[in-house]
């Protein structure tokens, strides 16, 4: 009797090996026949970026049937943007968000895309992103390991929000101003007397609450996706930089995708930032009215002492091509109306 349910405890035993090993090898086919794209972002839930991203994750669905997937990892969880810029370059299955800043690193040119007071508006940036000097930057970049996957994304106009009213850019010395850990931001504002420290995004709330900076800059949405009008309660609308972004992805990782996949993307990329682009613009006219509401004071300021300020920048970066600025403006000056 005992060596009967001896043999029946096998034999069970086997059949559910068995069974395992059928499931285990049929949801191992299932992630065969998906593609899944990791997409990280540093942004907040329900900012502008994090509605764009969530976009493109429909529209990839949609031309896909299914086939591909956008995994969303939004506020920094995939790391630092310069981590996950490093991920890219490293071949890991990852589209990101970056500024062209962040690109100095790699190829310095692409940096003055995000120079304060560059250009008049945010049509004039997305421009030069069509242009030949644009293709010499590109081709670089895929030399570092780095493709463009979309190009317009409007990231926003950045502005000033301080614990005291900053009104010239004699207000901001010596005051320790929270920026982005890039060779631009921190330039710019040095460039403009603050002592510019630069601090993970995430860190912002908890570094204006203890006292380590005075300010932060950032498009409005950022700024209360981050609740720093909580603590500082002047802003400045000192729209120092027309902020437009890339999504990058390694070259190797790109490189192994079918051409119509790569179209895809780059395609629903694109409309992903122009619905984002008219997103942005009504959540700039409803924070800052909350930004009011929550008792801030908004300071129109005269941008021209601030842009007198900053012209030095232009001349701080010799890894630049000489004449840089120059062909930047006369590209502009001879864009098609």
């Amino acid at each position: 009797m005992n060596q009967m349910k001896k043999l029946m405890l096998a034999v069970v035993s086997i059949f559910i090996v068995a069974t395992m090993a059928a499931c285990s090898s049929t949801a191992s086919g299932e992630s065969e026949e998906k593609l899944v794209i990791n997409v990280a972002h540093g942004n907040q839930p329900g900012e502008p970026i994090d509605k764009l991203a969530k976009k493109w994750k429909e529209l990839v669905d949609e031309r896909s049937d299914g086939e591909i997937e956008l995994r969303l990892f939004p506020s920094s969880q995939l790391g630092s943007e310069k981590d996950v810029l490093e991920q890219a370059t490293m071949g890991s299955n990852v589209i990101t968000m970056v500024g062209y800043d962040f690109l100095m690193d790699y190829v310095p040119d692409a940096g003055i895309m995000n120079a304060p007071y560059l250009v008049e508006n945010f049509d004039d940036l997305l421009y030069l992103t069509t242009t030949d000097w644009f293709d010499e930057i590109k081709h670089d970049l895929n030399e570092k390991e780095i493709s463009i996957v979309s190009t317009n994304t409007v990231y926003g106009e950045r502005h000033l929000l301080s614990n005291e009213k900053v009104s010239l850019p004699e207000d901001l010395k010596g005051k320790k101003i929270r920026v982005p850990n890039n060779p631009m931001s921190i330039t710019t504002f040095e460039a403009l007397g603050a002592a510019a420290t630069p601090t993970p995004l995430g860190d912002l709330y908890t570094s204006l609450q203890q006292g380590l900076i005075d300010g932060a800059e950032n498009p409005l949405p950022v700024l209360e996706g981050v609740k720093a009008h909580e603590v500082s309660k002047h802003l400045s609308l000192t729209g120092h930089q027309k902020f437009i972004v890339a999504w990058i992805s390694g070259t190797n990782f790109i490189d192994s995708l079918p051409t119509d996949v790569v179209q895809m993307l780059k395609e629903t990329g694109d409309e992903a930032g122009e619905y984002a682009r008219g997103v942005l613009e009504e959540e700039d006219k409803r924070v800052l009215a909350e930004f009011e509401k929550q008792g801030v004071e908004v300071h129109e300021v005269d941008i021209e002492p601030f842009k007198e300020k900053v012209q030095d920048v232009y001349d701080k970066f010799p890894s630049w091509t000489p004449g840089l600025y120059e062909r930047i403006q006369e590209l502009l000056e001879n864009r098609p109306s």
